[in-house]
């Protein structure tokens, strides 16, 4: 059974084909192949729950999320387990190439040099990576979502031109929630810190987190759409 198995293995990587992957979403083992994942951040998102720390995911499912000055995070979710996530068909929905990158060579010679020059999904994240590795963290102007934006125009997604407002809000209106925990640990602090807020500070209390709100909120649109040089992507 297992030479049949390794042959079967060998004739794909001589055809060009990648050995095949499982897909599957493990929250588990924080498994989450070719995903964007979502966790809410401590104090910030109890005051504004939709805005959170992202991260982007290999093949293998191994998440990446730039958690620092000059650090990606690598399998380690930096602010606790994964509440949301995005699933992308990389096949369908990516400008990437279909070949492993450890299928390149005399294969890829028979091609042009825009095929030659087609990264794979891991590929992709591994040049993200090494560029994000040597970079300055601030959480106004290069942050985890600059990384993500940074993978998703490298992958072509979308047809590319992604930043940081639309990163958050692609997670936003289609991520799905992992489970129940997920939910309540993104929604339940605000209700909470909302509540108290409400009953010590009343009216006070609202004009200050609205005010809060609109200043986070429009220095992010300023930066992405007015000074583009604020946000690095």
């Amino acid at each position: 059974m297992q030479e049949h198995v390794d042959s079967d293995h060998q004739l794909m990587v001589e055809a060009g084909f990648p050995y095949p992957r499982s897909m599957d979403i493990d929250p588990r083992r924080e498994r989450f192949p070719c995903c964007i994942v979502w966790t809410p951040l401590p104090v910030l998102s109890w005051f504004i729950p939709f805005i959170g720390h992202v991260g982007i995911c290999r093949e293998d499912g191994t998440i990446l999320d730039f958690a620092g000055p000059n650090f990606v995070c690598v399998d380690h979710f930096t602010f606790g387990p994964v509440a949301r996530y995005l699933q992308i068909n990389k096949d369908k929905e990516c400008s990437i190439s279909t070949h492993s990158s450890a299928l390149k060579g005399d294969f890829e010679s028979h091609h042009d040099d825009t095929r030659r020059e087609a990264l794979t999904w891991d590929d992709a994240l591994r040049k993200s990576t090494m560029e994000f590795q040597h970079r300055a963290y601030s959480l106004f102007t290069c942050n985890c979502h600059s990384f993500v934006a940074n993978n998703l125009n490298r992958l072509g997604f979308g047809s590319g031109g992604w930043n940081v407002v639309t990163i958050g809000l692609l997670v936003l209106l289609k991520g799905q929630w992992v489970n129940r925990i997920g939910f309540l640990q993104s929604f339940l602090p605000f209700v909470v810190v909302s509540g108290l807020g409400l009953v010590f500070g009343g009216t006070t209390y609202l004009f200050f987190l609205a005010l809060f709100a609109y200043l986070l909120v429009g220095w992010f649109l300023l930066g992405t759409y007015c000074f583009k040089n604020w946000i690095q992507l």
